[in-house]
């Protein structure tokens, strides 16, 4: 693609860096930023340049938050005794659409994938394992994507969590191999939720 401005390539190349961006769309994208009156511009600029610098973690489950405790853990509405474990923010708030949970969250930040270099260590997986040991955790929901990444981590946590004392459950399959959370339809995640089974191996 031939530019005539240096910056207007900058601009597109960043852009074009983002998930699921091609050129064209970045173009696209920078184009009508130009378009736009500079205070809108420069709004968008601060918006992002404010969640880079001052975003937090949850102190207790690690999903995004202003606070260092986020909202959902600090809701004494919430059902502190079930926790629900996932992938990212992006499950948090696809579980969060259903309107079917009412209980609190782990977000693990991935799962582990050997072929990515990713393993145990690399995730939140000790911080629940400590919130299980030192908490009056009645049950672990294992709320993470049908493949064989999502599989491996609920084995993984399961053996983690085995012996001690809390009931470990995973949601019904009505999610597709392959299918990634925050591509479910809401009904469907819901049902998912509110029909999920206990998990178990069976060991020799």
């Amino acid at each position: 693609m031939n530019f005539s401005s240096r910056l207007l390539e900058n601009a597109v190349n960043e852009f074009s860096r983002l998930p699921g961006v091609g050129q064209k769309t970045a173009l696209r994208l920078v184009l009508h930023l130009l378009n736009e009156p500079q205070a809108d511009v420069e709004r968008f600029s601060h918006a992002l340049t404010s969640l880079r610098n001052n975003i937090r973690f949850c102190q207790v489950c690690h999903n995004i938050s202003d606070l260092p405790v986020c909202e959902i853990c600090s809701n004494v509405k919430r059902d502190k005794s079930v926790i629900c474990i996932v992938e990212d923010t992006r499950d948090v708030m696809a579980v969060e659409n259903t309107n079917q949970y009412h209980a609190v969250y782990h977000v693990l930040g991935g799962l582990i994938s050997p072929m990515d270099g990713i393993g145990p260590s690399d995730l939140n997986i000790e911080t629940l394992v400590e919130r299980v040991k030192t908490g009056d955790i009645k049950e672990v929901i294992l709320a993470l994507s049908a493949t064989m990444e999502g599989d491996t981590t609920i084995f993984y946590i399961y053996k983690r969590l085995k012996d001690l004392q809390v009931q470990v459950s995973t949601i019904a399959r009505g999610i597709a191999f392959g299918g990634e959370l925050e591509y479910v339809d809401e009904i469907t995640l819901g049902r998912s939720i509110a029909t999920r089974v206990p998990y178990g191996i069976s060991e020799k």
